[in-house]
């Protein structure tokens, strides 16, 4: 018997017969442009659909020139563009699977000039100010939609989704925040979902009743003037009415300042929203957000609170990870973290989206791991996360692997910021590790400080063996209130109550989250904090955040003097979440500190021009790290002279803790060899 038997039960959507609850949601991977990018895109697709997929919702195209992301974005408006996105749906097919094409109109959101809303009313995540659509201009654009959803079945598509969440054009349109209109297409909630509504009628009309129509609804908007509850099933139901065949849930706009999908988010963590609309409708629901193992699946659409389950990440971590489910093998799964750095960060950075767990991901006609025609020996030093994804790929490809590890146990610096309060997950991918290198035959010695001769004899030798904190040059050092990032987070030492943290970067930052959070949060714990309303009594339910109790005093300090940038760590999409939460904690945040030393007073610096002293209980020092590169031979040129000797990781580059850059030198290196 099946360990996930709800989850892997078929479904019978609309006209389509799906053979398990598996729904990949769309995502923004930077291949979904006009011309270049469609044989990377089908292949990326049809990886999924091979791992068990039961349906494949594309990245957003948009139906017209205004509703673009970017300037020449993902379209689907000539017949060039059903040529184009035959390649998917042909590549999707093959591989047995089933594919809707999500039509996106970004409204405010589009980042170019000549983007359109419901009203004159400039996004605050956007330099743009969008142009208030005219009647005429919204009556062409819910035609466009219409043309895109039969040029899509043309295409091949079994389906669309329409975007009508996180904020973008029909979500603008659904709600008071940009909906100032006074016409039919604005006003009580009736006139705000005309448009939706009229959208979903078109495609409908043009696509034809034996074509799969899902709608993404925003179910919780998360920002001022979002709609209350009463708003959402109306909405909801005028949809279901208009033919839509599955609802999906969207969480949170874009602009919204909660987070939604980042590692502190708890699993499910919106499941009770989709419960309810689920007993609204008679039609399938979909859960989404933060779902990332096949027992939190099960459990959603085994007490019914979906029909579905949308993975986007997972996925990206794990393509297989449907198929692994069904052979009962979920312990062998890569699991989304939701660090954002690989696939959100990169598509705000405007460049192709990845995984930091999976550099394959959306890279895969290029980072082809085959088997070797030629069996090597070859040595990995440190098990980190650069050497366990250098030593898993490497046999994987059959060759024969010794991993050599200092420490009793595997993940390095990595399984130090598993120990900080929302990096929990960081263990999944541990225990993912842990796993493949049995199944992957490497050979692990714990417990074993590699020397020059441990290394004799092998064809290659990769020096993955990490970093140690840097200790600046400070008087008073040594000083026993002084303590490295490493001591704290490893449990040797328990910090006073208070403290002050030498480095504002991604460590000091989660150094200050481990001083002040327990591990674990649950639902309405974070609910609380951060303010949300699970019932949707208030706009965009909203509430007024629960103050945290403040269990320690920190100072969190830098050199340098830009304090704007301080407490926000390095990721483009998650810094905000930390520095909001340190803020709300009161942690005292200065730029521009010069140290002067360390005494049983405390630490002694010098702040805009004044001398102060902090009279705390502890000193954690996160100044940066040190290479470890005592193996590595070099000549008079710091030149690596033994041709065998290839060195990744914080070996390579002490440059925080990038585990986003190991991982991806460790299977590329690997894969060349």
């Amino acid at each position: 018997m099946s360990a996930y038997p709800h989850l892997l039960s078929p479904l019978t959507v609309g006209p389509l017969a799906l053979k398990n609850r598996v729904l990949m949601g769309s995502m923004h991977t930077g291949l979904e442009d006009r011309f270049f990018h469609y044989g990377k895109l089908a292949t990326y697709f049809a990886e999924r659909a091979r791992g068990g997929v039961a349906l494949i919702v594309t990245g957003g195209i948009s139906p017209n020139r205004s509703g673009w992301l970017l300037p020449a974005g993902g379209t689907m408006n000539t017949r060039l563009d059903v040529v184009h996105h035959g390649r998917v749906t042909r590549a999707v097919r093959q591989e047995g699977g089933k594919i809707a094409m999500q039509i996106l109109h970004a409204g405010r959101y589009g980042y170019h000039p000549f983007q359109v809303s419901a009203s004159r009313v400039k996004s605050p995540i956007n330099p743009f100010t969008p142009r208030a659509m005219s009647e005429r201009q919204i009556l062409s654009t819910i035609d466009d939609y219409g043309r895109a959803a039969r040029l899509a079945r043309e295409a091949g598509y079994d389906g669309v989704e329409i975007m009508g969440s996180e904020g973008y054009l029909l979500n603008q349109f659904l709600c008071r925040r940009v909906n100032v209109r006074t016409d039919a297409w604005g006003g009580a909630i009736e006139g705000r979902m005309r448009l939706p509504v009229e959208v979903t009628r078109a495609v409908r009309r043009a696509a034809g009743a034996d074509f799969l129509i899902i709608y993404r609804l925003s179910l919780l908007d998360l920002v001022e003037g979002g709609n209350t509850w009463d708003e959402i099933v109306s909405a909801a139901k005028a949809l279901e009415q208009a033919g839509v065949n599955l609802l999906n849930t969207g969480i949170g706009w874009h602009e919204a300042r909660i987070p939604t999908i980042v590692s502190s988010v708890p699993r499910a963590a919106f499941r009770a929203v989709t419960a309810r609309i689920k007993r609204e409708l008679s039609i399938p629901v979909c859960a989404s957000n933060r779902i990332n193992t096949p027992e939190v699946a099960e459990d959603l659409i085994a007490k019914g609170d979906a029909d579905m389950v949308s993975l986007a990440r997972p996925l990206l971590a794990d393509p297989d990870f449907v198929v692994k489910a069904q052979h009962g093998k979920g312990d062998e799964i890569n699991t989304c973290i939701a660090c954002n750095q690989a696939c959100l960060d990169h598509t705000f950075a405007l460049k192709r989206a990845s995984c930091l767990v999976n550099p394959r991901a959306c890279h895969e006609t290029e980072l082809v791991i085959t088997r070797s025609s030629r069996r090597k020996t070859i040595a990995v030093v440190g098990a980190g996360v650069a050497g366990l994804a250098a030593a898993t790929t490497a046999a994987q490809r059959g060759h024969e692997v010794t991993l050599f590890e200092a420490s009793a146990e595997i993940g390095g610096q990595f399984r130090l910021a598993a120990k900080v309060p929302g990096k929990e997950e960081f263990q999944e991918t541990l225990r993912y590790f842990e796993k493949r290198l049995g199944s992957t035959g490497v050979r692990v010695r714990l417990s074993h400080r590699a020397t020059p001769s441990d290394l004799n004899g092998f064809d290659e030798v990769i020096v993955a063996s990490g970093v140690v904190p840097r200790l600046p040059r400070l008087p008073g050092i040594e000083h026993t209130k002084v303590l490295s990032y490493a001591q704290l987070l490893s449990g040797s030492v328990v910090a006073g109550k208070k403290v002050a943290i030498i480095g504002a970067g991604g460590i000091g930052v989660d150094v200050a989250e481990f001083l002040l959070h327990d591990a674990g949060a649950s639902i309405s714990a974070f609910e609380a904090a951060w303010g949300i309303d699970p019932l949707v009594r208030t706009a965009g339910g909203l509430q007024e955040p629960a103050a945290p109790e403040r269990v320690r005093e920190l100072w969190l300090l830098q050199r340098k003097p830009k304090k704007k940038k301080m407490g926000s760590g390095p990721g483009r999409t998650t810094g905000w979440v930390h520095k909001l939460a340190l803020e709300r904690a009161r942690v005292t945040m200065w730029g521009g500190v010069e140290y002067l030393r360390v005494d049983d007073q405390g630490l002694h610096l010098r702040h805009e021009g004044q001398h102060k002293t902090l009279a705390v209980d502890h000193v954690i020092v996160c100044a940066g790290q040190q290479s470890v590169r005592d193996l590595v031979p070099v000549d008079d040129q710091g030149r690596v002279r033994d041709p065998r000797c290839h060195v990744i990781g914080g070996a390579d580059v002490a440059a925080e803790l990038d585990a986003k850059r190991a991982i991806k030198q460790g299977v590329e290196l690997a894969a060349r060899l």
